[in-house]
């Protein structure tokens, strides 16, 4: 399951790293908060190379992040990881989601400032 899920970074917790089967390994684990009407904090990992991007994004700073969400079972009980695959800065504007607008020559009619509307009286009632 791929998700993509955007917040505020409020931590990054102690980066984490061992010897496997497979070699070294690095995790980087960072907290965010949803900008929702009730806010929920999300505890993401960052596996190997992946880490070494939250660098770039500071504590206060909007981030979307591309997640894989994934259960598996130990014992019988259930664990769950939040896995992200890609982290980026968010843009700081929400306008950037709309359309840009357009330039002068290709202007509607009723936006284009040359165009001089003259109210006139041939309503039929």
């Amino acid at each position: 399951m791929s998700l993509e899920i955007s917040g505020k970074l409020v931590a990054k917790l102690q980066q984490q790293s061992g010897q496997g089967k497979n070699g070294t390994w690095i995790k980087q684990d960072f907290i965010i908060e949803t900008q929702e009407q009730f806010p929920k904090k999300l505890c993401i990992s960052l596996w190997g190379d992946k880490a070494k991007e939250l660098d770039n994004i500071a504590i206060g700073e909007t981030l979307k992040a591309s997640i894989n969400v994934e259960s598996r079972e130990f014992n019988g009980k259930w664990y769950t990881d939040v896995k992200a695959w890609r982290i980026e800065k968010a843009n700081s504007s929400k306008n950037n989601d709309l359309p840009p607008m357009p330039t002068d020559e290709f202007l509607p009619p009723f936006l284009d400032p040359s165009n001089k509307f003259e109210p006139t009286d041939d309503l039929p009632f």
